[in-house]
């Protein structure tokens, strides 16, 4: 019995023997056969929009306008003119709130004089109450018409003030010492309160506006440097600096909206001109470009593979990209990789930590 359990068991021995001999020339052929795979160096370039077409306008720059109705007598100011603030650019006809101020002045007459009269009554009253020759209720009542006839006198005096206010309004001041920009209205066109007369801009305080395509927008952030050169005379150049990026695109052009402070620009620089835009190399950060080929995304991150130099093995790396443009062949990465690193750009997708790798350098474009 035990010789012919000994004869049924051999096969099974044989063959698990056979299986794992197998095993291990499969692993010894593994690692004797490393897996093969594309790679390239990360190389850090400087990120720059390149050049760029912008136009000069006013950092501050204001609509004026009447803040009543009214038929325009005088403009004294054209496109251009220098004005100083608090000086008279423009006005309208001031007959009705002449009229108006006139009439509160008569109604402010006429309550003092229904007051002073009130007062006489009230101290009349008052000493003929104390005689015992008025009743209580007579001087009760005078001195009721005495307050009622203060507070007309308080109220006609408001009516006064806001009339005389809006007697000023006939006149169209300069807010601050600037620059004429543009007019909308002409001498005897009738305008609503409100509705734009003049502009006013500040010529000392000037920005650079640069639309910056969706794509280009991570080169852009505040406080970097550009260089400004005026497209008819390019040997004009002055310093930019990034004073205010757009939260989103434009919904039509789907860019983004730069403003460049030029505060020291010579006065060439004037507003309006056409200018040309150019990042400038110091001060600009870089950011390693990559093919799309060698992100791989685990669980909503960004990773990459990245080859020992010294044992041939592969590590997964964790790094932060720009945002993807749709369609793009590359994408550039911002931190987690190094100046030099040997990234896996093809065969990402069979890898596993430590494993060994034949790397072939893939040309860059």
């Amino acid at each position: 019995m035990t010789r012919n359990r000994l004869y049924a068991t051999l096969p099974v021995l044989l063959s698990i023997s056979l299986l794992a001999g197998c095993d291990e020339g499969t692993v010894a052929e593994e690692q004797a056969n490393p897996r093969p795979v594309k790679t390239v160096t990360a190389t850090t370039e400087p990120e720059k929009i390149g050049s760029l077409p912008g136009i000069v306008q006013a950092r501050i720059e204001t609509d004026m306008a009447f803040r009543t109705l009214g038929r325009i007598v005088s403009r004294r100011v054209e496109v251009g003119d220098l004005v100083s603030k608090g000086k008279v650019v423009a006005e309208i006809d001031p007959l009705s709130l002449q009229l108006a101020v006139r009439s509160a002045e008569a109604d402010v007459r006429d309550a003092q004089a229904h007051l002073d009269n009130a007062a006489v009554t009230e101290r009349r009253k008052r000493t003929l109450t104390y005689s015992n020759a008025a009743s209580m209720a007579d001087y009760d009542l005078a001195e009721q018409q005495l307050k009622s006839a203060e507070a007309d006198v308080a109220k006609t005096t408001a009516s006064l003030a806001k009339a005389r206010e809006q007697l000023g309004y006939s006149e169209l001041r300069a807010e601050f010492d600037g620059v004429i920009t543009a007019t909308f209205a002409e001498m005897g066109q009738t305008v609503a309160a409100g509705q734009t007369v003049l502009r006013l801009a500040r010529p000392e305080l000037r920005d650079v506006v640069v639309d910056v395509p969706e794509a280009l927008l991570s080169s852009g952030r505040v406080g970097d440097n550009f260089s400004v050169a005026l497209q008819l005379d390019s040997r004009q150049v002055t310093l930019g600096k990034v004073r205010e990026i757009a939260p989103q695109a434009d919904p039509t052009t789907r860019t983004y909206r730069l403003k460049l402070a030029i505060d020291q620009a010579p006065e060439i620089f004037r507003l309006g001109a056409v200018v040309t835009v150019h990042a400038m190399g110091e001060g600009t950060k870089g950011s390693i470009p990559l093919p799309i080929s060698a992100i791989s995304n685990k669980e909503g991150v960004d990773h990459v593979w990245v080859v020992d130099g010294l044992t041939g093995t592969v590590k997964l790396r964790m790094v932060e990209l720009e945002t993807r443009a749709a369609g793009a062949s590359f994408v550039r990465v911002f931190s987690g990789l190094r100046e030099g690193d040997e990234v896996v750009v093809a065969g990402v997708n069979e890898l596993t930590d430590g494993q060994k790798v034949k790397r072939e350098q893939e040309p860059r474009s």
